[in-house]
């Protein structure tokens, strides 16, 4: 029985190799090696000068806010969704669900045009006496971010906050405790694995995305990602590109234990206060 288990993971391994490992593989050759072929690490050099340091920054940057947005944002809805009666639950799910079955690109688009000069958008504001510039700005990038990866971010909450056992949100009740109090003691802690799990799926997109600043920005607002493209697509410096990619991995791989490890420091802290 094991043996004919293990035939079927052939098919999977051979997909993983050729979608997954070879590429990689090609990244590491690349990226240590000149246009020549020749072994170097000129690449990392020039991927450490300020110039990039400086792009890796504000990558980060923009992603921690789009994050932090979306945190904000998304923690209440996944409440209110969790505390909805169960037929409305699957309909709000549906609704907060149904814009990732479309492109990201087509997505993006769509707010494009309504940022247009004496759009929709803009004639709103205009009609309060606001006037707002909203083609190609920042605020422009940070809205599309946010709008396509809060879903992300509220997919895990919400099933971190349902799986809460409603007893312990009554004995709270029972207990004097406010709705406040509540929230802070009890739903806080036990959906902070959902957090956590919110924060990795939205950072790490946020982080690398370059389709969103490239059609909101007009090509202005330059993110790691439309560096990378670029280097791909448009430079033809496929070496100077493999070793940004391995810095943002680099990168991302050590933030993704770093909050693990903060995940478990706050899970122990939970079970030492239900101790006492």
């Amino acid at each position: 029985m094991d043996k004919i288990f293990r035939r079927f993971s052939y098919p999977y391994i051979l997909w993983i190799s050729f979608s997954i490992i070879i590429p990689l593989l090609l990244i590491f050759y690349y990226a240590f090696t000149t246009k020549s072929g020749v072994l170097s690490l000129a690449n990392f050099q020039t991927v450490l000068s300020a110039q990039y340091l400086v792009i890796f920054m504000r990558s980060f940057f923009v992603a921690l806010i789009t994050t932090t947005l979306c945190l904000l944002i998304g923690y209440p809805t996944a409440l209110y969704i969790s505390r909805a009666k169960k037929k409305n639950q699957t309909l709000l799910l549906f609704l907060f669900i149904l814009p990732t079955w479309t492109n990201i690109v087509l997505r993006t688009y769509a707010w494009l045009v309504l940022f247009y000069k004496d759009g929709l958008i803009e004639q709103f504001f205009d009609f309060f006496g606001l006037s707002i510039q909203l083609q190609y700005s920042t605020f422009a990038v940070y809205l599309g971010m946010v709008y396509n990866f809060l879903p992300f971010m509220i997919l895990p909450l919400y099933t971190a906050i349902s799986k809460i056992d409603s007893s312990l949100l009554a004995s709270s009740e029972d207990l004097g405790a406010t709705r406040i109090q509540t929230l802070q003691r009890v739903i806080l802690p036990l959906s902070f694995p959902g957090i956590v799990s919110g924060i990795i799926m939205v950072f790490l997109p946020a982080a690398t995305t370059f389709v969103i600043p490239q059609l909101l920005s007009a090509g202005k607002y330059n993110l790691i990602g439309n560096v990378i493209e670029r280097q791909f697509l448009t430079a033809n410096n496929m070496n100077l590109g493999s070793a940004l990619s391995i810095i943002l991995v680099i990168a991302i791989l050590i933030s993704i234990p770093v909050l693990n490890i903060f995940e478990k420091d706050m899970l122990k802290k939970r079970k030492r206060g239900e101790r006492v």
